[in-house]
């Protein structure tokens, strides 16, 4: 690829940075266009990605291949996991202080709601199922087996849900893993942009007092952070980069733990946290406690405030250029359709059983549908839209049952259909 008729020459690693950050530009841009003060935010960057790689993915992957390796592909990978793993782990230390006071106050609401979201969510998969076996399965589909692994790939993406999507492709017959990929990239789109807005919508349609809402969420910091430090804590850098780094190692470790979920043990079916997951925790933990001994265990706020938006927007950028190639090569109406129906219903029905049943205050109840949706740029808007970083305690509270709780129903409505 070259610049101005030629005079400058821009290939491989330094297109793609190129790419990386006009993206990131023109996503802001977009994301700041406010209509009756709803905006796109962060998901700016995520759309603008998605059009990227609906047009120019082909320029990118062209001029990143080499000898048969698709080094766009793979660098875009590294892109999405640095991204989360960033942006996780920031919301772990974050929601620390928080959220053991958090999850013991509002413990069964959490793990019903993840659980109601969920099932919420497989139950409409499977009225999708049983929909398009009566009205057809879709041209690229000849059979029930492979539209049952389209819908468990439109069912991960609706939910925005990498550990469903990678048990889906271990569960089902090696003939049908494309399928469950190309279900959950025309789903994923929905699945992202659906929940942003939900939690923008929601507050200015219910016309909710935000400061009243804010004092509702906020509780008192746990014991363990009440207490008065002995002396100065040590610091082993003065942007606490080296706990951070610490706690994205501790929960890579941790995530690639996995715990058998058949007879075949390590060699069949199996589940485990994910990078995120384990990453979500271990900085949890470490955020909680702040300290080991005199040595600070806690990266500075706006370290994290950083490190929380910039993996957030590398997230968007990695998941949405793959993602509007293949959104392109294999859309079909009707599947974009069962993608909507697998969002919107577990969220309307995970919104109303908070708010009417379990009778969450507002921020509590759209902070833990973010987690039960699994959607991390939801997040990211929530904290926005709420002012206030106490939301993700209760996305991190409802996050590690839905994601469990996903990862099954994906796994049983294979077995099942």
């Amino acid at each position: 690829m070259t610049l101005f008729g030629g005079v400058i020459p821009v290939t491989g690693i330094s297109f793609l940075l190129l790419c990386v950050f006009g993206i990131l530009f023109g996503g802001y841009a977009l994301g700041r266009i406010t209509i009756k003060g709803v905006s796109l935010g962060d998901a700016g960057v995520f759309i603008v990605a998605l059009l990227f790689g609906a047009l120019g993915y082909g320029y990118l992957e062209n001029d990143m291949i080499v000898e048969g390796v698709n080094y766009a592909e793979e660098s875009l990978t590294i892109i999405e996991n640095l991204g989360l793993v960033l942006f996780v782990t920031s919301v772990g230390f974050i929601a620390g202080p928080k959220f053991f006071g958090n999850l013991k106050k509002n413990f069964k609401s959490y793990v019903l709601l993840g659980l109601i979201i969920i099932l919420a969510g497989g139950a409409a998969a499977v009225g999708c199922i049983y929909l398009g076996r009566g009205i057809g399965f879709g041209a690229s589909i000849e059979n029930s087996d492979g539209f049952t692994a389209m819908i468990v790939g439109l069912l991960s993406g609706s939910l925005t849900s990498t550990p469903a999507f990678s048990a889906a492709k271990a569960t089902v017959s090696a003939e049908y893993t494309s399928l469950v990929s190309v279900g959950h990239g025309i789903a994923y789109i929905f699945g992202v942009v659906g929940v942003v807005l939900f939690v923008q919508l929601i507050p200015k349609l219910s016309k909710a007092d935000m400061d009243a809402e804010r004092s509702k969420i906020s509780i008192d910091v746990d014991d363990s952070k009440k207490k008065t430090f002995a002396g100065k804590l040590l610091q082993l850098d003065s942007h606490g980069f080296a706990p951070f780094a610490l706690a994205a190692v501790l929960g890579t470790i941790v995530g690639k733990i996995k715990i058998p979920l058949s007879s075949a043990g390590l060699d069949g079916t199996c589940f485990s946290l994910t990078t995120t997951g384990g990453c979500l925790l271990v900085a949890l933990v470490l955020g909680h406690f702040a300290r080991i001994g005199k040595l600070s265990i806690t990266p500075d706020k706006h370290t994290l405030q950083l490190f929380r938006e910039f993996g957030l927007v590398l997230f968007l950028v990695g998941a949405g250029i793959p993602g509007g190639a293949d959104f392109v090569a294999n859309f079909d109406p009707m599947y974009f359709v069962y993608g909507i129906i697998m969002t919107i219903v577990p969220m309307i029905i995970g919104f109303i059983f908070a708010k009417y049943v379990l009778k969450l205050p507002l921020l509590n109840n759209l902070g833990s549908l973010t987690g039960g949706m699994t959607s991390t740029p939801a997040l990211g808007t929530l904290i926005g839209v709420a002012k206030t970083e106490d939301v993700a305690a209760a996305y991190a509270a409802t996050y590690p049952i839905a994601l469990i709780a996903v990862v099954l129903v994906s796994q049983f409505l294979i077995l099942l259909f």
